[in-house]
């Protein structure tokens, strides 16, 4: 549990970190933070002796096509987070968060032929007249919310049908982006417009990033491992709301009357949603005793 709530918590607050570095190009920011992301993962593969399924995986053509569809997917996600969260969309961000379960159990139904019960039908029906509300009313910013929901969601899906523990995945993901950000960081050192090494506090900033996507990831890795799924699909929500509060309350930003519509109708449908897995849940608990 307390590891559920530190994983959540710490991305609820990364709009804060972030804003730290608008000043830097979003797409260096996501070069730095794959790159550390990469050391510190093999780093901790290495102390829990897991480098040897590492380079099997990276072996198996059956592996690494389906990791390489799924690490671009998530650089997608990041380099649109990172640029909504510097340019102000925060609110925005977090709406792509509280879609995303909503959109991975449409997925569910599309993929997996998953059946949906009449109150999980109602709650992404909610959900949905939500989202065309924030259509007509915050057309500029929709494609981030969606951008986000959608890139997770197949991230998820990706990964959900790759049969590799998630370390390791992840591990292979971030080896296979590094030479693209290599790349990129050595293009722009040579064109004079990389903020890493300017000045000391970026910089710090930037190595820090490896371990701001690193640690909540291992961390979720863990609750995953020990806790409900109902408990820890609940949870789930801690990160978007805490992103939404960070852009309210404390970066500002201002909600249009179609902005609160929206919201208050997707949160009633994850309120739906969240209410009837609990149910089931206790049905299940109930039929087992």
């Amino acid at each position: 549990m307390l590891a559920a709530l530190v994983a959540y918590g710490l991305w609820g607050l990364l709009p804060l970190f972030f804003r730290l570095l608008h000043h830097v190009d979003p797409v260096e920011i996501v070069a730095q933070r794959i790159l550390w992301s990469m050391l510190l993962i093999l780093l901790l593969l290495a102390a829990r002796r897991g480098l040897a399924p590492l380079l099997a995986a990276l072996r198996d053509r059956r592996l690494v096509r389906p990791l390489a569809g799924s690490g671009l997917l998530i650089g997608l996600n990041w380099l649109t987070y990172v640029w909504a969260v510097n340019e102000g969309h925060v609110v925005a961000a977090s709406l792509g968060y509280f879609l995303n379960p909503l959109v991975v159990v449409a997925l569910g139904m599309v993929v997996f032929k998953e059946r949906l019960r009449r109150t999980q039908l109602a709650a992404i029906g909610v959900a949905a007249v939500g989202v065309a509300i924030l259509a007509a009313s915050a057309i500029t910013t929709l494609w981030i919310s969606l951008a986000l929901a959608f890139t997770f969601a197949f991230y998820g899906l990706l990964r959900k049908l790759t049969p590799v523990a998630p370390m390791t995945g992840l591990g292979v993901e971030t080896l296979l982006l590094t030479p693209f950000a290599i790349a990129y960081l050595l293009w722009e050192i040579t064109h004079g417009g990389a903020d890493f090494g300017q000045d000391a506090a970026t910089t710090a900033l930037l190595v820090i990033s490896g371990a701001v996507t690193t640690v909540p990831l291992v961390l979720f890795a863990t609750a995953a491992q020990r806790l409900p799924m109902a408990t820890l699909g609940l949870m789930q929500y801690l990160a978007p709301t805490l992103q939404f509060l960070c852009g309210v309350v404390l970066l500002g930003e201002r909600l249009s009357q179609g902005q609160m519509a929206s919201f208050g109708l997707i949160w009633l449908g994850l309120i739906l949603f969240a209410s009837d897995g609990i149910a089931a849940a206790r049905r299940n608990r109930m039929a087992a005793a």
